[in-house]
């Protein structure tokens, strides 16, 4: 994978469903300021993504956080982040199935009520594990249908929608029942879950061309550029929409409606169904499989990694995506949207400090990243992430990091089985 083509993927990567059904949240919880929530989080994610980009670029092997929680503080804390990558694969896969459903009530009224949300999304995982048991292997033409599912209604509500904006729809900028530190933290908590995504890019480091030059570059672009659309995409649907955004369940459809009518409001429903569809799918394809590398690396016990005759990892597949059912029952997309932010810090806050050891513990070429002011960026990065969890509700904490403890168990287990 070369340069341009790192920098495509990782845009890839952060660009999911979030950015079609979370502007309504930003604005519902901080108005017209959760434009500067937005901005908050992308200057998080890019520290963060900086803090990845130094650790890659100390390694050419793939596994990401897993391996530098790992080499920085030994096998049992590698492990701890191992698991839970797996729970973070699983709560996406949970998240986009209640998204799917999310996004066809909000196009189709008579859809979403509770019950038929339940529906559909029994109805998708059952089609997706059909799939997935059945080997069919289509990850290149649902990756390209995916893309520009998904970067066409975007690109086309940003450049049309810029038009119609209404600068009093911003006015007043700060609403004082919304803009205080809580709502910010809760809305800062929520919306990030549309930048997570480029941890995914360190983990490929192994398919990469000069991956200690083009990784660290590439990563900054691409989470650089998401930053520019995020903020032209929120600033286009609150101008356009004004306070009617916050009461929208499918924003970007809304917004485009707004300008282009009937037909407009089609073409962003059409390309949110088949990008969100397509991101379902490709992840059901992979939560699986992370607990498949789990099982094969003896991480996990070895039933994990049986296949069937078509080669599919049946069980994987099975346990992966009957939990990640259950969790979709569990709550909306937006306190989905939230637990999945939540669980992505267990990979986050490791990678941060494992940026402070390798320092003293690692050689460094000349190749190497370095995140320029020394330590700060790091302990930027780790005040914000600890912050913005102390403001978390303790239920949705533990959702997202229950992970941690549910893995102590298995860490044992695998260990004294290694030893018969």
């Amino acid at each position: 994978m070369g340069f341009i083509s790192l920098i495509l993927f990782g845009i890839n990567a952060i660009i999911g469903s979030g950015i079609f059904l979370l502007p309504s949240t930003g604005m519902r919880l901080f108005g017209p300021a959760s434009i500067l929530v937005l901005l908050f989080d992308g200057c998080l994610a890019f520290f963060i993504a900086m803090c990845f980009a130094e650790c890659a670029s100390y390694f050419k092997e793939t596994g990401g956080a897993y391996v530098y929680a790992r080499e920085a503080f030994g096998h049992f804390v590698g492990y701890e982040v191992g698991f839970v990558t797996w729970a973070i694969w699983i709560i996406a896969e949970a998240t986009m199935y209640t998204a799917f459903a999310t996004a066809l009530g909000g196009i189709f009224p008579a859809l979403a009520d509770s019950t038929s949300k339940n529906i559909i999304i029994t109805v998708l995982y059952l089609c997706l594990v059909c799939l997935n048991l059945s080997g069919v292997r289509l990850t290149t033409i649902i990756s390209n249908v995916v893309t520009v599912g998904k970067l066409v209604p975007i690109f086309l509500v940003i450049i049309v929608g810029l038009f119609f904006i209404k600068p009093t729809h911003f006015d007043p900028f700060f609403v004082e029942k919304l803009t205080t530190i809580p709502n910010f933290a809760t809305a800062a908590i929520t919306l990030f879950y549309i930048f997570s995504g480029f941890e995914r890019v360190v983990i490929t480091a192994g398919d990469m061309k000069d991956v200690q030059k083009n990784l660290p570059k590439a990563l900054l672009i691409s989470l650089g550029t998401v930053v520019v659309v995020y903020i032209l995409v929120m600033v286009t649907s609150i101008g356009v929409l004004g306070d009617k955004l916050a009461t929208s369940t499918v924003p970007l459809k809304d917004t485009f409606q707004a300008v282009a009518g009937n037909f407009g409001a089609n073409i962003i429903s059409f390309g949110t169904i088949v990008s969100i569809g397509g991101i379902c799918l490709a992840s059901s394809f992979v939560s699986p499989r992370s607990g498949l590398a789990l099982a094969e690396n003896k991480m996990m016990p070895s039933f994990l990694a049986k296949r069937n005759r078509r080669n599919a990892p049946f069980a994987a597949i099975l346990v992966s995506s009957s939990i990640s059912l259950l969790i979709a029952y569990s709550g909306s997309f937006a306190v989905l949207a939230q637990i999945s932010a939540v669980s992505r810090f267990a990979q986050f806050i490791p990678t941060i400090i494992a940026v402070l050891v390798f320092r003293k513990t690692m050689a460094r070429s000349d190749k190497a990243f370095r995140i320029p002011f020394g330590p700060v960026i790091p302990i930027l990065a780790l005040l914000a992430s600890f912050w913005l969890l102390f403001h978390v509700e303790s239920k949705n904490l533990i959702w997202g990091l229950g992970a941690l403890i549910l893995a102590v168990p298995f860490y044992f287990l695998t260990k004294h089985q290694a030893k018969q």
